[in-house]
């Protein structure tokens, strides 16, 4: 129980990679709050299982490209414990296509919600984090963002665009006791891979050379080293992708 008496924020915890992460930082103490838009259920089923596993969770609803639903979410976890040690920013949206068929309102989701949000999160959290000399900043970006792929021009730039703030961001306070580290997922099996066709999904496979996809808890499992300990580690970013950006 590394994390035991610490207190974690995980945004878009009600599914996939925030949900396992949610889990997986819970298991090891942690009291999580679960971040949440719009499925209620599926956020309170996570705090189900995180008390089920002996642990404190609670849901929060809020629309983190919301400047204002993002200051009173992160206060709102802030009273109810006293602070917040561990911010794992993963909530974000997708958008595909090609550039030139998209639509700037599909621009504005995909950067509101990866970028914008990700930067509100961590404005709204690091005051209490500076006060007490310590945090870890934890940030979901994608392989998408160091190798490319066509059709996901929109969504690549959001998410390489999370290398810069993480790597800026540890700079300016490193001193101050805080990590700041991104860890980029591979292809993983999640709701957002369920619709591929088996034919796609066959082709994604033979282009990573552990053969197989990654699951939620493979990157959960990343993000609680980096949380639990890794003092010495900060402005990184960590590839759990089966190898596949080595064949890139």
């Amino acid at each position: 129980m590394k994390l035991h008496g610490k207190v974690a924020l995980v945004t878009g915890a009600s599914r996939g990679i925030g949900r396992a992460i949610a889990i997986a930082l819970a298991k090891e103490g942690a009291f999580v709050a679960v971040n949440y838009v719009s499925n209620p259920s599926a956020a309170q089923e996570v705090v189900q299982l995180i008390e089920a596993a002996g642990s404190q969770a609670v849901a929060i609803q809020a629309d983190i490209s919301d400047l204002d639903a993002v200051e009173k979410m992160v206060a709102s976890a802030i009273k109810i414990k006293g602070g917040i040690d561990i911010l794992v920013n993963n909530a974000g949206v997708w958008r595909g296509g090609k550039l030139h068929k998209l639509e700037p309102a599909d621009w504005d989701k995909v950067l509101d919600a990866n970028l914008k949000g990700m930067l509100a999160c961590t404005r709204a959290v690091l005051p209490a984090m500076l006060t007490k000399g310590s945090g870890k900043i934890i940030n979901i970006s994608s392989v998408i963002g160091i190798v490319g792929y066509p059709g996901d021009t929109v969504y690549g730039t959001s998410k390489a665009g999370i290398f810069g703030f993480t790597k800026s961001l540890a700079k300016e306070v490193a001193k101050m006791g805080i990590n700041v580290n991104a860890v980029a997922p591979g292809i993983i099996s999640t709701d957002m891979n369920s619709a591929l066709d088996m034919a796609t999904r066959s082709r994604l496979i033979k282009s990573i050379p552990m053969g197989a996809l990654g699951k939620p808890e493979d990157v959960a499992e990343v993000v609680c080293f980096l949380a639990c300990g890794a003092s010495y580690v900060t402005g990184q970013v960590w590839t759990v992708d089966g190898g596949y950006t080595m064949m890139s």
